[in-house]
C-alpha cells in the first residue's frame, strides 16, 4: 500500500492550496480516506475523511467551511482543497486510510495505512 502526498509549500495567509494523494496497492472500496495534520509540538489530528461506499465528508470543526476533500472518479486519488487559510493551519499534513466508517477514521489509532507527509505553512 501505497499513500503519496502532493501539493504542499508556502502560501499567505487567505491563501489556497491543494494537496493531493495517490493511492495504489489499497482498495478503496468501503474505506475511508483522509487527511490529518500536526502542527509543530503538537499530536496529529483529523482534519476531514471521505468514505468510498456512499461519499460521505466528514470535516474537523476548525476546517469547516475552508477545506473541502473530494476524490476522483477512479477513486486513486484524494484531495483537500484548502481556503482561506489561517496561520494556525501550518502543519505536516499526512494521508491516512483503512477499512473504518468515517466517524472512527478521526480515532488516529485506527489509521493503519500513511503517507510520509507533505509540508504545509501559511505566513502571517
Amino acid at each position: 500500500v501505497q499513500l503519496v502526498e502532493s501539493g504542499g509549500g508556502l502560501v499567505q495567509a487567505g491563501g489556497s492550496l491543494r494537496l493531493s494523494c495517490a493511492v495504489s496497492g489499497f482498495t478503496f472500496d468501503y474505506a475511508t480516506i483522509g487527511w490529518y495534520r500536526q502542527p509543530p509540538g503538537q499530536e496529529r489530528e483529523g482534519v476531514a475523511c471521505i468514505s468510498s461506499g456512499d461519499g460521505s465528508t466528514y470535516y474537523a470543526d476548525s476546517v469547516k467551511g475552508r477545506f473541502t476533500i473530494s476524490n476522483d472518479n477512479a477513486k486513486t486519488t484524494v484531495y483537500l482543497q484548502m481556503n482561506s487559510l489561517k496561520p494556525e493551519d501550518t502543519a505536516v499534513y499526512y494521508c491516512g486510510a483503512d477499512y473504518v466508517d468515517g466517524i472512527s477514521w478521526f480515532v488516529p489509532g485506527l489509521i493503519s495505512y500513511w503517507g510520509q507527509g507533505v509540508q504545509v505553512t501559511v505566513s502571517s
